[in-house]
């Protein structure tokens, strides 16, 4: 790229900031948020938004931090990170492991937030080189599935804009230094469903006077193992996990009721249909079976979306990111069985608002290659949600802060009218 570019100009700046972004990561990392709890997280976003010449709005959705850029006219851009935490008890033994018992940042939303704060110093020290309009989207809550629809409910478009295009991204297990996005169908919509079992209790030494709900849920458990290999086509891609069962006090006691924690992930609106009407009969079939006296009650815990990627916006942001970081560092991952609630930002208005979601690695790329000619890469690389998933600092940081940089330029217009 030729030096009168605005991406390389903008990117010119990064070198003097890395440092200082690495010391944010860290301190974001030590002190984790859980969902709709990120006070901490929220207050040091919209600091360091509004130094860097934003107009900053904190309590967006509850505890949302929107930062607008207003640069002349042109497109308005949408740059969105996410910032809660998980209920997770770190093991990584890092210097800068988490100071707060039982919460831990396992789904790497601090790096997301130290690249976007880096991208959006980048972008305002280089404004002299785009016009338009950054809407930067701090969005609590994801691992709820409600940070999302929470801003939008509280007016995120009515008080600050439509977007033209949505753009994000999220750490992940590849090698760091690499950039992955899917066009269409590109992460999973997840059903998670709390189902209570009602037996009849007693003594552990007369079974038969009660009506046991743990078998009766440890049969849930394994014919729901039957949906996905019995009733989808082989063609077709669904996910049917049972995360947690709870059921009893005592060894010598048969409870009164278990409870299932129910997780489903598919990419098609037919086959989520399909998966969760099977759900729904087979939990009431085995408690039929059972001989329950009392149907079991089965309730939404939370929903995601598909996440739908804009072929012409994956095109287009893939080529600004890759004219950058180098083309082979591109790759299509194809669909991801985790879920997102970015896309409630782009289905939001009709039609819809092109959205272009990828990922960037944070593993290490020799341990990355190691694992792999060895067969163990699910077994040595952890990833998201793991107690010991640690991305790299560096380079992490600098291609998450690059690709964001290159994808809002490659949106925004040209220089500002004078």
């Amino acid at each position: 790229m030729t030096a009168a570019d605005p991406t390389s100009a903008a990117l010119g700046g990064l070198d003097a900031v890395k440092d200082d972004l690495a010391d944010l990561y860290r301190d974001l990392h030590a002190h984790p948020e859980l969902a709709f709890e990120e006070h901490r997280t929220a207050a040091e976003i919209a600091r360091r938004a509004k130094a860097y010449g934003y107009e900053v709005t904190p309590g967006v959705g509850r505890t949302g931090v929107v930062a607008v850029l207003a640069n002349g006219e042109g497109p308005t851009v949408l740059l969105r990170a996410d910032f809660d935490a998980l209920p997770v008890t770190e093991r990584t033994g890092l210097p800068y492991a988490s100071r707060t018992e039982g919460v831990m940042h396992a789904c790497g939303h601090d790096m997301h937030v130290t690249c976007l704060l880096g991208a959006l110093r980048l972008l305002a020290d280089a404004r002299e080189d785009w016009s338009g309009r950054i809407l930067g989207v701090f969005q609590p809550a994801e691992e709820a599935a409600e940070g999302a629809r929470g801003m939008l409910d509280d007016g995120l478009y009515e008080r600050f804009g439509t977007p033209d295009v949505v753009l994000g991204q999220h750490v992940a297990p590849l090698p760091a230094g690499m950039i992955g996005a899917h066009a269409g169908p590109a992460f999973a919509a997840t059903d998670a469903l709390r189902v209570r079992m009602f037996g009849k209790g007693g003594h552990a030494s007369r079974p038969e006077t009660t009506i046991d709900p743990v078998v009766m849920a440890a049969s849930t458990v394994l014919r729901l193992q039957t949906i996905v290999s019995r009733e989808i086509a082989g063609g077709e891609t669904a996910v049917v996990t049972v995360g947690s069962i709870r059921a009893g006090t005592k060894d010598n006691i048969i409870p009164d009721e278990a409870e299932l924690q129910i997780n489903i992930r598919t990419y098609t609106p037919e086959v989520r249909a399909r998966v969760v009407a099977a759900v729904e009969r087979i939990v009431k079939g085995e408690a039929a079976t059972a001989g329950a006296e009392r149907e079991p009650e089965i309730t939404e815990i939370d929903a995601f979306p598909v996440l739908n990627n804009d072929a012409d916006a994956v095109e287009q942001t893939m080529a600004a990111i890759g004219a950058v970081i180098g083309p082979d560092l591109i790759m299509d991952p194809g669909p991801v069985t985790g879920s997102e609630d970015v896309g409630y930002f782009a289905t939001a208005t009709d039609p819809e608002i092109p959205l272009c979601y990828w990922l960037f690695g944070g593993a290490d790329p020799a341990e990355v290659i190691a694992a792999q000619r060895a067969g163990t890469f699910e077994k040595d690389i952890p990833s998201n949600h793991s107690p010991f998933f640690a991305p790299l600092v560096e380079p992490t940081l600098t291609t998450g802060v690059t690709a964001l940089t290159a994808a809002a330029l490659a949106w925004l217009g040209g220089r500002p009218a004078r």
